[in-house]
């Protein structure tokens, strides 16, 4: 599961998401859009408008597939109640890999529950370009006990490993995505034409 706000879902997002299912073989990849996020103010495009910008940027051969979980609770999406549903769905045995930017990984200890997100999954890291953000202690010590390098070993195993992933380096973010439209600028090739169209439908993100 690749989980976020998806406040506009952009090229960064995708091409992590097919590199990751790549890179680990993995059955399927779900986007999780996030419908209240706990730890950051509200999104610009509401939980319905989010969804369909995901939905139409996987579009169709992607490899990866759209899960509205979050947006059908009527409380704050927590990764952990979103590991524990699909723990349920999944069974126990099945190998569930939770992926995550490494500025997000480095902010886990403010996360509800955090220290049993290993409990119910792998996570796996990006190292993406803001990569040398300082990690917490605990943070360290936890890689140091829980890391491994090669991708196989999390296969041999349902949950509990963390994993770093290195990635095509593209520095793009939602917030810049947000920042151009409302300034009257283009964003075009940040993210995929079917995304930029429902925008500029839905007059999202204009001032």
């Amino acid at each position: 599961m690749l989980g976020g706000t998806f406040d506009p879902v952009h090229f960064g997002h995708l091409r992590s998401a097919v590199e990751v299912r790549e890179q680990l073989q993995l059955d399927e990849l779900r986007l999780i859009p996030s419908a209240r996020p706990p730890h950051r103010e509200l999104p610009g495009a509401s939980a319905s408008q989010r969804l369909a910008m995901v939905q139409l940027a996987a579009g169709e051969g992607s490899g990866l597939q759209v899960d509205d979980c979050e947006l059908r609770r009527e409380r704050p999406s927590y990764t952990v109640d979103t590991l524990e549903s699909l723990r349920a769905e999944l069974g126990s045995d099945a190998a569930l890999f939770m992926v995550l930017g490494w500025d997000a990984f480095c902010g886990l200890p403010n996360w509800h529950r955090w220290d049993e997100l290993l409990r119910l999954a792998h996570i796996v890291v990006l190292q993406r370009p803001d990569y040398d953000l300082d990690v917490p202690e605990v943070l360290k010590d936890l890689l140091a006990a829980r890391s491994v390098d090669d991708p196989a070993r999390l296969a041999q195993a349902s949950h509990g490993y963390i994993l770093c992933l290195s990635q095509t380096p593209l520095a793009i973010s939602a917030t810049h995505i947000r920042g151009l439209i409302a300034s009257g600028a283009s964003p075009r090739f940040l993210l995929p034409d079917a995304v930029l169209d429902y925008i500029e439908t839905e007059g999202l993100y204009r001032p």
